[in-house]
């Protein structure tokens, strides 16, 4: 008997000296990325950009501190070979949906093209369930937008992870975070077919499969 084995090679050079650009790493998904990123080893480095010192130390972490309007600016002559992205934040944060646009879509794109500058082959972001340009939902919409716009900038590879309600400890538990906690294990089972995208999904599993996507290799 043949056996095949398909084997997948890094598009720049040793998977040990990869080198990861990460946004939104003082983030509910972002700080497990940051984790896992640091944890791996086919990570030699990791440039976590945050607008305040993320307060840890590793030898394999930079943290850049930057101003999210000049972030193309700002991370001029850095290389990368993969890209994280874990921007956003919610209507209720943001205090509009004009300052909600620009976080969610601004800056993601801002942060993409100074990937993309950096030569990041790959870019992985984090959107929504039933993410639609089209959609009568402002949040939805906007999310299908910063997709649409996200395929334009000329990625080699491009993931766009779609979980829907997560579930994990936030800084942050809203009574209507601490609600869907509890109810969406059960519902997750009700949900299949069409509506089997909006079942719950752990942080832990998003950010995981974030690295995953690192080392797919498609």
């Amino acid at each position: 008997k043949i056996r095949t084995i398909r084997v997948c090679i890094a598009p720049m050079g040793d998977p040990e000296s990869r080198v990861v650009l990460l946004a939104g790493a003082s983030g509910f998904v972002g700080s497990y990325v940051l984790d896992n990123a640091l944890d791996a080893p086919d990570i030699g480095r990791v440039y976590a950009v945050s607008r305040r010192p993320l307060g840890r130390e590793h030898p394999r972490l930079a943290n850049r501190i930057v101003l999210f309007d000049r972030i193309e600016e700002q991370l001029k002559g850095l290389t990368c070979h993969v890209a994280f992205c874990c921007l956003g934040t919610t209507l209720r944060q943001a205090g509009s949906q004009e300052a909600f646009r620009q976080v969610d879509i601004d800056v993601v794109l801002a942060f993409a093209r100074a990937a993309k500058a950096a030569q990041a082959q790959r870019f992985v972001v984090v959107s929504s369930a039933g993410a639609n340009p089209q959609s009568s939902n402002f949040y939805l919409r906007v999310k299908g937008e910063m997709e649409q716009a996200l395929t334009e900038v000329g990625f080699a590879s491009l993931d766009i992870l779609q979980p829907s309600f997560l579930l994990g400890m936030r800084r942050e538990m809203q009574p209507r975070d601490l609600l869907l906690s509890g109810v969406m294990p059960l519902v997750n089972p009700f949900l299949f077919g069409a509506r089997e995208q909006y079942r719950a999904i752990h942080v832990k599993t998003v950010a995981a499969a974030m690295i995953g996507a690192m080392r797919s290799g498609r």
